[in-house]
């Protein structure tokens, strides 16, 4: 949600109503008596003439203010991009040179597609606070700490920065840096505030710059949602120029198949987040705020990933630790029952009268500032308001990254991470013996645009590791592949052959609806690396396809 300020057309029309009122033509009152310049004009006086002269001069400046702003705003919408091009440094540094050379009403009159007045003038704290933590000369051990960002400053330090600390004082003996996968926050904070901040590939290019050869990658998203897996892709085209990479797994951990599904890390997260609402609402428990009839809503982004179902878990979880009084929701309405409107229905339903919005993100940016806790109609806070269910609706504007329970959480996934959890050896083909037993999230690729894993799924399956060997869990597009066989076509006709059978999964897609289809379990026997698969359809012929597995987390 942005705030935009629709000026320019009210400007024009009282420039018109200005030449209309103050007049280039005669006009007469009921009396008769000539009004306006004409009057001015047929007096000769020296004073009508300088006041005509003034008047037009007004009229050329108030356009050339229009223009000037129109010219920021166009370089803003330019900068509001989410690729970052050769152009960007020099388009960032025009932006705020022509911002800062605009008068206050000037500054006042910046409308476009994504810019307004606040991309500049808002103020979100002290930039200076933050350290985007970019230098060279680091050595050869590495944590990069990748987060989405956010152009709010205060909650830059307090969040991001906060989790960042944590890490590095873990672990002295590794350079601790940063990236953002969102290059319009980058943009943003590099106008407006001269910080420049690594997207993920500056930081993997300067990280290689730097020699280093053993890399740990740390994200601080919630989730393994749309972002965690263009992460995971852009790494993937790096894995050769570092001894080892490893990922660690995002705050909430495994996201799991369905709404049931909880683990220890969407615990520790649910009973800290709890704990510090009730403390910063002054309740001595999450009891004491539910006997006075309070409810806590967390507020969280959303999504069509997959991955969704991420927030359906929190709410169980919410349950399963006996917070009745604590509600889910999200940005985007993603899954369907967080949207904002249900919610409302929700707490209203549970016969709560009080309310307390807060963020469920780990920054308290432009989401919790505008979206949560704004002014406009369509925030949650006005939407609640508006519902006239509630005595009051009150925000707290927090991110989960300053939460000492959630720092400690992200350096324990970090600290998993370097034990050797998730690390791809580079530089060789990878083995069973490269991963510790466990499950791993991995890509699996064909040679055919026919065969591959259901779109629910991003080309992802479910990889496990034990006791030296590797098998990946696929469900495919259909029914339609009924079996499938490690090897070449021809040798299913060999005595013994073993064919794949199938497991029916059940997928969900980004509209909720629902397909059964065909998964298999299917034997790697190494990583990024080609090995045969063949299949048969429902037609009952055996075709020959090449497969590759990378990229596990």
């Amino acid at each position: 949600m942005k705030r935009k300020i629709v000026i320019t057309t009210v400007m024009a029309a009282l420039l018109f109503a200005g030449t209309v009122f103050s007049g280039c033509s005669a006009t007469v009152d009921p009396s008769g008596q000539q009004t306006g310049d004409e009057a001015a004009k047929e007096s000769g006086t020296e004073e009508a003439l300088e006041g005509d002269e003034t008047e037009k001069e007004s009229g050329t400046a108030e356009a050339s203010d229009e223009e000037k702003a129109a010219e920021v705003a166009a370089l803003i919408d330019a900068i509001y991009v989410q690729e970052r091009t050769d152009e960007t440094d020099a388009l960032c540094e025009e932006a705020k040179a022509k911002w800062d050379a605009l008068t206050d009403a000037q500054k006042e009159l910046v409308e476009g597609e994504e810019a307004d007045p606040d991309y500049f003038g808002r103020d979100t704290g002290d930039a200076s606070l933050d350290d985007p933590l970019n230098s060279d000369d680091i050595g050869e051990n590495e944590i990069l700490v990748v987060s989405f960002g956010t152009s709010f400053n205060d909650s830059r330090a307090k969040d991001i920065s906060s989790i960042e600390k944590a890490i590095a004082e873990a672990n002295p003996d590794w350079s601790v840096r940063r990236a953002f996968t969102a290059q319009i926050i980058i943009n943003h904070v590099q106008a407006r505030d001269g910080e420049k901040i690594d997207n993920v590939e500056q930081a993997l290019d300067r990280a290689a710059a730097n020699g280093v050869k053993n890399l740990v990658v740390q994200p601080t998203h919630l989730m393994h949602g749309a972002e965690y897996d263009e992460l995971t892709e852009a790494l993937a085209k790096y894995s050769d120029r570092f001894e080892s990479v490893s990922v660690a797994e995002p705050l909430l951990g495994e996201v799991g198949s369905d709404a049931s599904v909880i683990n220890e890390d969407k615990k520790a997260v649910a009973e800290a987040i709890a704990a510090e609402a009730v403390k910063s609402a002054g309740f001595d428990s999450l009891e004491a705020a539910d006997k006075d009839g309070t409810a806590f809503v967390l507020m969280g982004h959303g999504t069509a990933h997959t991955a969704k179902v991420t927030y359906s878990q929190m709410a169980t979880q919410m349950k399963e630790l006996g917070y009745g009084n604590v509600f889910i929701g999200t940005v985007e309405g993603e899954p369907e029952e967080t949207a904002c409107e249900n919610v409302i229905e929700e707490v209203k339903k549970a016969g709560y009268k009080k309310v307390i919005l807060r963020p469920l993100m780990v920054v308290a940016g432009d989401h919790a500032n505008n979206d949560m806790a704004g002014d406009d109609e369509d925030s949650w806070k006005s939407m609640f308001t508006a519902s006239g269910a509630f005595d009051s609706v009150d925000c707290q504007i927090e991110g989960l990254g300053r939460i000492k329970a959630v720092q400690d959480l992200y350096v324990a996934h970090t600290a998993a991470a370097l034990a050797g959890n998730g690390t791809v050896k580079a530089g060789a083909t990878a083995a069973a013996s490269d991963l510790a037993d466990g499950e791993y999230k991995a890509k699996f690729t064909t040679d055919s645009s026919m065969f591959h894993v259901n779109e629910a799924y991003d080309d992802m399956g479910t990889l496990t590791v034990k006791d030296g060997k590797m098998v990946i869990h696929v469900s495919l597009a259909s029914e339609n592949i009924v079996n499938l066989y490690p090897g070449k076509a021809a040798d299913t006709k060999k005595d013994g052959a073993k064919l794949l059978e199938p497991t029916k999964d059940e997928v969900t897609y980004s509209d909720g609806t629902t397909e059964t289809v065909n998964g298999f379990d299917v034997p790697v026997p190494a990583l990024d690396e080609e090995f045969d698969l063949a299949l048969i359809g429902t037609k009952g012929k055996w075709y020959d396809h090449k497969v590759v597995v990378s990229s596990p987390v």
